[in-house]
């Protein structure tokens, strides 16, 4: 069988814990550098770097949201075709035990080749 969604959902999950983390972080750095007592020139451009920087985690963060839902996204993908190669598989079992498919070369258990089955219609659902 292919794929293993809830590996593909663990990592989907850690990278939006890394992402809160990065966020967290952003916020961190921020509010150290305004609560500083500093000021002059060099604080200024001190705290507008650290501004810049945090802008440049909270990116980061939002990719790794949106690598985290397309994980996400790839795993319900790979369910949905996993579910469709145990359907066909059932649907033929039943076909060929009811005689009304003869001479017929499954592939292999849980195989993709399944997808690419094409049964007939008046298949004889269990």
């Amino acid at each position: 069988m292919y794929g293993d969604s809830d590996v593909v959902r663990r990592h989907a999950g850690r990278l939006r814990e890394q992402g809160d983390d990065l966020r967290a972080l952003a916020e961190q750095l921020v509010a150290r550098a305004e609560t500083l007592h500093w000021s002059g020139r060099a604080a200024d451009a001190m705290r507008e770097r650290v501004r810049e920087r945090a802008a440049r985690l909270r990116e980061a963060a939002a990719r790794h949201e949106a690598a985290a839902t397309s994980l996400e996204v790839h795993g319900t993908h790979v369910d949905s075709l996993k579910d469709a190669i145990l359907d066909t598989e059932r649907r033929s079992r039943a076909l060929v035990a009811d005689g009304l498919l003869a001479d017929f070369d499954a592939p292999a258990p849980g195989h993709k080749d399944w997808l690419a089955v094409t049964l007939p219609r008046h298949s004889v659902e269990t």
